[in-house]
C-alpha cells in the first residue's frame, strides 16, 4: 500500500513538472538562439558568481536529464560557451550522469516490475546482453549513440544492472561524447559574424560531431575483437 502511494506521489510530481515545462514554454530558454542572445549576460554573471552559476546550471541540467525533457544537447553546447572546455566538460559529465541515474532510478521504481512481467520476451535480448557482456554492453550503448540517451536511461532501469554500475559506466561511456559537444560549444560562442561560421575551429568541431559515432563504433569493434 505504501509503495503504491509513493509511486502515485512520484508520478504526480513528474506529471506536474512536465505540465509546467510545456505550459510555461520553458523550452524557449533551452534553445541555442536564446543562449546566443544572452551570451554576454551569462558570461558576466559567471565571472561574478562562478560557483552559483555552476550550481544553478547543474541543477537545471540534472532536472532536464532526469525528466527526459528536451534541451540537454543545447545545454551541453552552452556549457562550452560559458564555462570553456575543461570546466564545461567536468560540469556536464557529472550533471548528465547524475540526471541519467535519476531517470534510471525513477524508471526502475515506477516501471520495472510491470514492464518485466508484461514485456518479458521483448526485453530478453537486453537482459541477455547485460548478463553476457555486463557493463561493456551499457558502455557500448553510451559510446555509440545509436539510441537517444534518455531511452537508454529508462530501459536500463528495467534491467538487472545495479545503480552504482549504471552510474560508473555512464560517467565513463559518455565522457568522450560530452567532450566533443562541449568543444563545439566553445567554438559556437566565438561566432560574431558570418565569417565565424566557416572558421577552422568551428568546422573541426562539427566534423568531430559528425565523425564521432563512426569512430566510436570502430573503437568498440576493435575492443570486442581483442576480447574474443
Amino acid at each position: 500500500m505504501k509503495k503504491n502511494v509513493s509511486r502515485g506521489l512520484v508520478i504526480g510530481a513528474i506529471v506536474l513538472l512536465f505540465v509546467l515545462f510545456f505550459v510555461l514554454d520553458l523550452s524557449r530558454y533551452l534553445s541555442l538562439e536564446y543562449i546566443k542572445s544572452q551570451q554576454e549576460m551569462l558570461l558576466a554573471f559567471y565571472r561574478e558568481n562562478t560557483m552559483a552559476t555552476i550550481g544553478i546550471f547543474m541543477g537545471i541540467y540534472i532536472l532536464v536529464t532526469g525528466l527526459s525533457l528536451p534541451g540537454a544537447a543545447v545545454m551541453t553546447l552552452a556549457s562550452g560557451t560559458v564555462f570553456g572546455l575543461f570546466t564545461g566538460t567536468v560540469v556536464v559529465s557529472f550533471a548528465s550522469t547524475i540526471g541519467a541515474t535519476l531517470a534510471f532510478v525513477v524508471s526502475r521504481f515506477l516501471l520495472r516490475d510491470w514492464v518485466q512481467a508484461r514485456f518479458k520476451d521483448k526485453l530478453r535480448a537486453i537482459n541477455q546482453g547485460i548478463s553476457k557482456e555486463g557493463e561493456f554492453y551499457l558502455f557500448t550503448l553510451r559510446l555509440v549513440p545509436v539510441f537517444p540517451f534518455f531511452i537508454i536511461n529508462l530501459v536500463m532501469g528495467l534491467t538487472p544492472i545495479t545503480t552504482f554500475r549504471f552510474y560508473l559506466v555512464s560517467q565513463i561511456g559518455m565522457l568522450a561524447g560530452t567532450l566533443v559537444y562541449v568543444n563545439a560549444g566553445t567554438q559556437l560562442g566565438q561566432i560574431d559574424s558570418l565569417k565565424g561560421i566557416v572558421s577552422p575551429g568551428l568546422l573541426l568541431s562539427f566534423a568531430l560531431l559528425g565523425c564521432f559515432p563512426l569512430l566510436a563504433k570502430k573503437g568498440v569493434s576493435l575492443i570486442k575483437k581483442e576480447r574474443s
